[in-house]
């Protein structure tokens, strides 16, 4: 055997005693795995060493989809545009992190914060948030919910010696009244209070409570106010369904549009159809080609002030305390109607009734493919017409009072039609009553004062005065040398005529002359 062989034989391959190899104590064989130092040194190797114990550590870890992860070895720098995005992640990362500084600072230690997280700016491979940033859907603790004020127990306080606290402690009603404002009707705005601690005395609570509920009272009227009655330029559900039946009865073939407002009333443009048959037991009657449609506002506010011209009409007087006030309206609507039938039949120009059902009253429309006449105050006349208009209106006052029996009481510009270049036509008569009505003579006064002041300076210089033009009218040819006196004297005339009424129950004028309004009995 050679010497050098045995002597650099490794231990393990020396014999032993058959014990040495069988002990059970023994030290394990030691394992060793030859590698040069450049092995060893190698990243690679390192690399790999760790990924097999990672796949050892988890076997079933599923492998993460390879995608665009960007770092400093697999990168290539060549491309400008790679390294402006390296460049611009590193500044959003230090704009964020100087924002969440700035916003700490902000806030300090104050129980409501201001959150900068709209200013931040969260690159799409950059997901970073700072640790102590709180989603609060996943939290269980609403900060916009109230927190539940502490229960009081039965025996009406908590605590013992000097810190007992009752129900009635000062600060724990706060709370309970700051909590019980959620309480109130959602069209109360009470505000975002909650997570402040505030605490509402019994004094401002109640207050408040008491607001809310007028608040919500006072919209449930404006609301049934709204259903209820008639309102610029539109019409309540009864309305509309009178409309709706004239329409399908053929009596208007189609409604326009709405053509004017007043206070006491919306008048509708519209397009009548062939015949009557169904609102009314007459024959049929034709029907003009436009219709105008006046509708009575249902509301009351604006009759208020003028219920004198209907409660002292001797035609509606006995009616007028037995109807409610709603009912009021339609009679209303009924006096011009009959009105308006007066003048027709005197060969006054006014508008035709058409038909009247309820507070909706349908006259045949003055004017011409749904553009209505302009009124007297909006034309400009020359000095001819204007001549010629002033001697037509004192001859249908004239007309009006003798044949008619009837005042206008509300004459002016704006109540007066300029139909076809030529023909001045009456409208709104609704508010006319007799001349033995007991302010009858006034609103005759008023009118003649009404009509003389504008075609005076409209430059026409036969007008007479409203004195004289008021004699003229009511040939009572009262003599007066100022207007207190004139006024007087038609007062006296009025009180003459009312007494007179009360006594003998007939309508009686106290004034005679050639002129007079006919008389008959009740």
């Amino acid at each position: 055997m050679d010497p050098v062989g045995v002597a650099t034989a490794p231990p393990e391959a020396r014999p032993g005693p058959a014990w040495q190899s069988k002990c059970p104590w023994g030290a394990p064989k030691p394992t060793s795995i030859s590698c040069s130092l450049a092995d060893v040194m190698s990243e690679q190797l390192a690399k790999e060493l760790q990924l097999e114990e990672e796949n050892a550590a988890f076997p079933e870890v599923v492998a993460v989809a390879e995608g665009p992860f960007i770092t400093g070895e697999n990168t290539d720098t060549s491309s400008d545009l790679m390294l402006a995005q390296m460049l611009q992640m590193e500044f959003d990362r230090e704009y964020d992190a100087q924002l969440r500084r700035e916003e700490k600072k902000f806030n300090g230690d104050s129980k409501v914060s201001i959150s900068f997280e709209n200013y931040r700016k969260v690159h799409p491979f950059d997901s970073d948030s700072s640790e102590d940033e709180v989603d609060w859907q996943d939290t269980r603790h609403d900060p916009y919910k109230a927190d539940k004020p502490t229960i009081t127990p039965k025996k009406g306080f908590i605590g013992k010696g000097k810190d007992i606290t009752t129900k009635h402690d000062e600060v724990v009603c706060g709370r309970k009244n700051t909590a019980r404002m959620e309480n109130f009707a959602p069209e109360f705005q009470v505000g975002d209070g909650i997570g402040m601690d505030l605490k509402l005395s019994n004094q401002v609570f109640n207050a408040l409570k008491q607001h809310a509920y007028s608040e919500e009272r006072r919209s449930a009227r404006l609301h049934e106010k709204k259903e209820h009655s008639t309102a610029e330029k539109a019409v309540d559900p009864k309305t509309r369904l009178l409309l709706y039946k004239m329409v399908n009865a053929g009596m208007l073939e189609t409604i326009t549009g709405c053509i004017s407002t007043g206070k006491e009333s919306v008048v509708f443009h519209a397009y009548g159809g062939k015949y009557v048959h169904y609102f009314t037991n007459e024959d049929d009657k034709v029907i003009p080609p436009e219709c105008a449609i006046k509708v009575f506002k249902t509301t009351l506010n604006e009759f208020k002030n003028r219920d004198k011209y209907i409660k002292d009409d001797y035609r509606f007087k006995d009616r007028f305390s037995k109807l409610n006030p709603r009912k009021i309206i339609r009679m209303w609507a009924e006096k011009e109607m009959h009105n308006l039938t007066r003048m027709q039949n005197a060969g006054i120009p006014c508008p035709q009734v058409v038909i009247l059902k309820k507070h909706v009253l349908v006259m045949s429309f003055i004017g011409q493919d749904q553009v209505p006449a302009p009124k007297l105050k909006d034309v400009k006349l020359s000095s001819e017409d204007m001549k010629k208009a002033y001697y037509q209106i004192l001859n249908m006052m004239q007309q009006l009072y003798k044949e008619c029996n009837l005042v206008h009481a509300d004459l002016s510009e704006y109540n007066m039609l300029w139909h076809d270049g030529k023909v001045v036509w009456l409208i709104d008569v609704s508010q006319s009553v007799e001349p033995t009505h007991p302010h009858g003579l006034e609103f005759l006064f008023r009118d003649c004062r009404n009509v003389s002041q504008f075609f005076q300076k409209g430059g026409v210089t036969e007008a007479l005065n409203e004195r004289e033009l008021f004699n003229a009218v009511s040939d009572l040819n009262i003599a007066a040398d100022n207007e207190v006196d004139f006024q007087a004297e038609i007062e006296a005339l009025e009180k003459v005529n009312e007494d007179h009424v009360q006594k003998h129950g007939k309508k009686v004028s106290a004034f005679p002359s050639d002129g007079d309004p006919p008389i008959y009995d009740e």
